[in-house]
């Protein structure tokens, strides 16, 4: 009963936020909310997670990871007010440049589904958004938020506005995915987060609970695999970067393609580390 009364005065405030950030305009919101989020985000998650994660990599001085953290803060205020002005993206109202989109292309020329992965990195809604605009056929697993008093709406700003066909992570959510895949929809996902029902696979040298769907998917359907990297850039646009496809044919091991998978992935936390949320406790 408390957690109930909890979720719902964050949801009063969070759909005010929502309002003033409406009423402002995407630029102002941006950076009232990058500072906002700057200010009070170490207040609501815990730092010792954000520290210790960050301390995996030693390469980082101290001062570079007080930056990453800021800079990582900045972004997701950023990223949180954007869900607002998700119609605005959806008219091209933005710019996003794109690398790779002829494995786009053909994709769309075969017909045949592929699976697409990435990890939350600047606005990360925008990859499922930019695929179905190419008129790739798509669905796209997501996490429900905890709090039931707004996840129905940030379920419905998803499906009018980023893919109209949402899976809910979970077991029924895997056999909805196949049901997809026989239809001819490709599927993306999020693969940096924490699972309990993963393998222990190596990310960044750690063992961490990952994910194996993608690759159990590949290996039982012989789908490709189209890692997804996303930027957001100084001027507030957007870099989008479809990167060349893993074959399926080449493995036979769902293991050895998730751990490809993680490092493909540590490649882009590398090249931008402020990008992407350290808040994760992915090495529990």
């Amino acid at each position: 009963m408390i957690k109930l009364i909890i979720y719902f005065f964050q949801s009063l405030i969070i759909y005010l936020l929502f309002s003033i950030g409406r009423i402002l305009g995407i630029k102002i919101s941006r950076n009232f909310f990058s500072y906002l989020f700057l200010f009070f985000g170490p207040i609501f998650k815990s730092n010792k997670i954000i520290d210790k994660n960050l301390k995996i990599f030693s390469r980082y001085s101290s001062l570079e990871k007080k930056k990453i953290v800021k800079d990582m803060w900045k972004n997701y205020g950023m990223t949180f007010i954007e869900y607002i002005f998700l119609d605005q993206f959806l008219k091209n109202n933005f710019r996003i440049t794109f690398k790779g989109e002829e494995y786009l292309n053909e994709v769309y020329k075969s017909k045949k589904p592929v699976i697409f992965v990435s990890g939350h990195f600047a606005n990360f809604e925008l990859m499922s958004m930019e695929i179905n605009k190419k008129n790739i056929q798509l669905a796209t697993i997501y996490r429900p938020l905890n709090n039931i008093f707004l996840n129905p709406f940030m379920e419905f700003l998803r499906k009018k506005y980023v893919c109209p066909n949402q899976i809910k992570k979970g077991l029924n959510g895997v056999r909805e995915a196949i049901k997809y895949l026989k239809k001819g929809c490709s599927i993306a996902l999020m693969i940096d987060q924490r699972v309990s029902e993963g393998e222990k696979i190596t990310f960044f040298g750690e063992s961490a609970f990952t994910t194996t769907l993608p690759a159990q998917l590949s290996l039982k359907f012989g789908l490709n695999i189209i890692p997804v990297f996303i930027e957001r850039t100084k001027q507030n646009d957007f870099y989008l970067e479809f990167q060349e496809p893993i074959k399926s044919n080449e493995f036979k091991d769902k293991i050895r393609l998730t751990e490809v998978l993680n490092k493909k992935l540590e490649k882009m936390i590398l090249r931008k580390p402020h990008q992407w949320i350290w808040t994760h406790n992915r090495w529990k």
